[in-house]
């Protein structure tokens, strides 16, 4: 039965659930707990303890079992004094459940036990390996960035095609595909999930799932967190967007996406070449909707009261050369040339890995998408007595002193339409740059290109 509003519920500063609507109560103390008591669902908790040390709200799709019956739900947590406010939508149970919930992205990335960033050939970018028993495969990917995923891997019934082709079958062919991992005894499922702004994101699921995920587990890749946390209650279309309306928008859009590019590329048999270009342009109405989507879910993330990225080592340099690596097809396709850092240069720095990458590849995309074609686009980085740079050169029409002052507005497209952007894009980026104690500025002459210098912090104090 489906409650006809959400569910709320409250916690206190040591995750006991005091207060908690029904069918939530009774799961509770059907589960083993008591009300007031410990919670007893493993994924709330982790939910809960995620907000309460981060003091940001964040939600995710979450699984338990009542009585044997699947249960599942969308939770939205938010810290709340020294305990925290629990809200729960898309209450599912039984049939309805075991259906919905494991085809929710979410849920894939809150059971994935690996996840591993691709390129658009299926090429290792990076890697975020958790299992024990893929201690072995974690080495292995380390090693061999720029490698296909299915070199480190034995993909059941396709491995001998694969290995003829020289490299990995279309991405929809190795979707859900079972494979083993050296040093591994359990089988694995492969789920693969198209990237908005390019590329994959591949993630391994065992074939059986035996439990829920830990609590203390370490948290989604890089460029999902939008999806999966920092997405609490906020006023306006931003709070119903990240609470009901983006997990349920985002599974069928992804569909729609992969479904046109089988037509596309004719893996579903011989096809007229004017339908196949009616598939190309679904395919990219369901690119331009879902990159809206994450646009304003990243919107209401650096917008939330007290957001802040979690600061970490990274490499400049390493940066600028994965975020090359992401776009290099899309950049061939326009025959722009990407300058990279060499590899052996070493730029250190304050912030978190996943949103300077986030903010590398909007910057990067424009670049491509707005210099023209046989041009360059170069990524540069450098350290002066204030902290660390890294910059993104192009050689496009450049922007005047009143286009460069508007550029970081929020929904200014500089007066461009019909290019599939939003206009939120760099508005987020400099959000983001400021949250990690950096900045984001443009320089610009009208016929010289512009060229976008993100800054950041080389220590903690």
């Amino acid at each position: 039965m489906t409650p006809a509003g959400p569910i709320r519920a409250r916690s206190d500063g040591g995750d006991q659930l005091i207060a908690a609507d029904e069918p939530l109560a009774g799961l509770q103390v059907r589960c083993g707990g008591d009300l007031p008591g410990a919670i007893a669902l493993p994924a709330l908790l982790a939910l809960v303890r995620r907000a309460r040390r981060t003091q940001q709200p964040v939600a995710r799709a979450i699984l338990s079992v009542d009585e044997g019956r699947p249960v599942s739900a969308w939770a939205v947590v938010t810290p709340e004094g020294e305990g925290t406010s629990i809200e729960l939508s898309q209450w599912r149970l039984g049939d309805e459940a075991a259906t919905d919930v494991p085809a929710s992205e979410a849920l894939l990335r809150q059971l994935a036990e690996a996840q591993i960033l691709l390129d658009a050939e299926q090429r290792v970018i990076t890697a975020d390996v958790r299992a024990p028993d893929l201690a072995e495969l974690a080495a292995a990917l380390s090693a061999g960035a720029g490698r296909y995923w299915t070199d480190f891997v034995k993909v059941d019934r396709v491995g001998d095609l694969i290995t003829a082709r020289h490299q990995p079958l279309h991405w929809r062919l190795l979707d859900d595909a079972p494979f083993t991992a050296d040093g591994s005894t359990r089988p694995w499922r492969a789920r693969i999930l198209p990237r908005v702004r390019g590329g994959f994101e591949l993630l391994m699921l065992p074939a059986a799932i035996e439990a829920l995920p830990a609590i203390d587990q370490p948290e989604a890749a890089p460029e999902q967190d939008a999806e999966d946390g920092n997405l609490g209650p906020q006023p306006g279309l931003n709070r119903l967007l990240g609470r009901d309306l983006a997990p349920a928008l985002r599974q069928p859009i992804t569909r729609i996406i992969a479904n046109a590019e089988t037509i596309r590329t004719r893996l579903a048999g011989p096809l007229a070449d004017e339908y196949a270009s009616y598939a190309s342009d679904i395919a990219e109405a369901g690119r331009h909707l879902m990159s809206l989507i994450e646009d304003l879910a990243d919107l209401e993330a650096v917008e939330a009261p007290g957001f802040a990225p979690a600061p970490d080592q990274i490499d400049l340099g390493d940066c600028a050369r994965r975020a090359a690596g992401i776009l290099s097809v899309r950049a061939q396709e326009r025959r722009i040339t990407l300058h990279t850092p060499d590899a052996a240069v070493k730029v250190p720095a304050i912030g978190e890995f996943r949103r300077v990458l986030q903010v590398l590849l909007n910057l990067l995309s424009n670049a491509i998408r707005y210099s023209p074609e046989g041009s360059a686009v170069t990524l540069d980085v450098g350290e002066r007595p204030a902290g660390a740079w890294i910059s993104v050169r192009d050689e496009g029409q450049g922007l005047s002193a009143d286009q460069a002052a508007r550029v970081f507005d929020k929904f200014e497209r500089l007066g461009r339409s019909g290019d599939g952007g939003t206009g939120l894009g760099l508005y987020i980026s400099r959000r983001l740059a400021r949250a990690m104690g950096g900045d984001l500025a443009v320089t610009s002459q009208p016929g010289e290109g512009a060229c976008f210098e993100l800054s950041l912090p080389t220590d903690r104090s």
